[in-house]
């Protein structure tokens, strides 16, 4: 695992060094205080549509109140597995440069230690309003390491308009959804629009794919990659047919380029009006509907289609925020850390973002229902969401998802059929964890 994650960190070093300045100082050491005399406390923050904006925009309310703290936002590589990386440079290093992390909802196991227990710090008053199984996940050995901040779990975005003009309804199954594409493209590319896609979705080689692939695996009987009761169940029938389902839309109602995009690259297309479908977060739809999009009031989301299992499947996503154990200001961190995870910020950011919340009560909330209609008709996908198997093959998820969406990405590619892709991912991953093989849940 030691080894893994070095060359992880490795891989990442150039990419890294381009995000918000933030690599430039990590063996920077730093005054505890700014030059006004101000406690700072620097946050790594995700930079996904408006994630970044909000999070300045909640920080600023935490400095209205604490006129004694200053608070610096740093962005951090949309990549999921670019900022793995980086954040374990960090670690690795035990470097205060960073106080807050916002981090995935697979990774507090692998980075419990270098995480501080909130419980220390107040959040035993608090949890209780949270998804239990969100505050479950990031608990480790009876610490909180992370508060929850917003959760995700992958939806279809469909036209609406779209689908009225050519006559169909919103897909029930991955058969409909080919049907439909194939339809829609042919028939906006013959009124003169070339660039149209049936069509996006995240198939890059990253932790995104993993996340897509899951969906579809899962929906057609498939299995989780690696079952809850640690059996590696990738390599069946199902498995395969579903991977290669996703191969043959490349090219035909995906562009070729989609094995390259990532959920920023699928929205560009989606929101430039030159996509009939996008599977992505929910975070896309606020975007979608502001004021300077051509697909404004045109569009709207439903659950993912269902395959042989007769059901559709959504990954579980979301993010977590974490104080660092090497803060030289843990306390107030862990301060800032459960404001920003409070029902005020997390009700702006569902306004304003369309960020999934935590909280319970919100779902239930006129004005973020209002803003976003979907969380109530959709509740049930959020909580009924697809984990990663990440706990079952802790501490080494990172290496079992790389392994997992590059077998998928080459055959998406053509590199390797899916068969043999998937028997030597089987072996792969017997290597990495020690797991048996075996045949997925029922």
């Amino acid at each position: 695992m030691k080894k893994f994650l070095v060359m992880l960190m490795v891989g990442v070093f150039v990419s890294a060094v381009a995000f918000g300045g933030i690599f430039d100082s990590l063996f920077k050491k730093k005054a505890a205080k700014s030059d006004n005399g101000k406690v700072v406390i620097k946050i790594a923050s995700g930079a996904v549509g408006n994630e970044l904006e909000l999070m300045k925009k909640a920080a600023k309310w935490y400095t209205d109140e604490h006129p004694n703290v200053e608070i610096k936002v740093w962005d951090t590589p949309d990549s999921t597995t670019d900022r793995l990386g980086l954040y374990l440079q960090f670690m690795e290093a035990k470097s205060p440069e960073i106080d807050i992390y916002q981090i995935d909802v697979i990774w507090p196991g692998d980075m419990a230690e270098h995480l501080v227990d909130l419980y220390q710090y107040g959040a035993k008053a608090v949890v209780g309003d949270h998804f239990p199984a969100i505050v479950k996940n990031n608990t480790v050995d009876g610490k909180l390491v992370a508060m929850p901040f917003f959760t995700d779990a992958g939806m279809l975005y469909y036209r609406k308009d779209l689908l009225a003009k050519y006559g169909l309804t919103p897909p029930k199954t991955w058969d409909d959804l080919e049907i439909a594409a194939k339809k829609i493209q042919a028939g906006e590319r013959a009124a003169g629009n070339q660039d149209f896609q049936g069509f996006v979705w995240q198939g890059d080689a990253y932790e995104g794919l993993t996340c897509d692939a899951l969906e579809w695996i899962k929906s057609n009987g498939g299995g989780s990659i690696v079952s809850p009761d640690k059996k590696i169940t990738i390599n069946n029938p199902n498995a395969i047919e579903a991977i290669n389902r996703a191969k043959n839309w490349v090219g035909t109602i995906s562009p070729k380029g989609v094995t390259g995009m990532a959920e920023e690259s699928a929205r560009a297309v989606w929101q430039s009006g030159n996509a009939a479908f996008m599977r992505n977060w929910p975070y896309a739809y606020s975007l979608g509907n502001s004021k300077d999009s051509v697909i404004k009031g045109k569009f709207d989301v439903s659950a993912l289609p269902a395959g042989k299992s007769g059901m559709g499947a959504a990954t579980l996503g979301g993010w977590q925020l974490a104080v660092s154990k090497y803060s030289e200001h843990k306390a107030i961190a862990a301060d800032v850390t459960l404001f920003l995870t409070s029902k005020r910020v997390q009700k702006m950011r569902a306004i304003e973002g369309s960020y999934n919340p935590t909280i319970k009560s919100l779902y239930k909330d006129k004005d973020v229902l209002a803003a976003a209609p979907f969380f109530g008709s959709l509740y049930n996908v959020f909580t009924s969401a697809v984990a990663r198997p990440s706990t079952a093959t802790a501490p080494n998820y990172a290496k079992t998802s790389q392994k997992f969406y590059t077998a998928v990405y080459d055959v998406l590619t053509g590199k390797q059929d899916a068969k043999t892709a998937m028997e030597y991912l089987e072996a792969d991953l017997e290597d990495i964890t020690g797991y048996p093989a075996g045949s997925p849940q029922k």
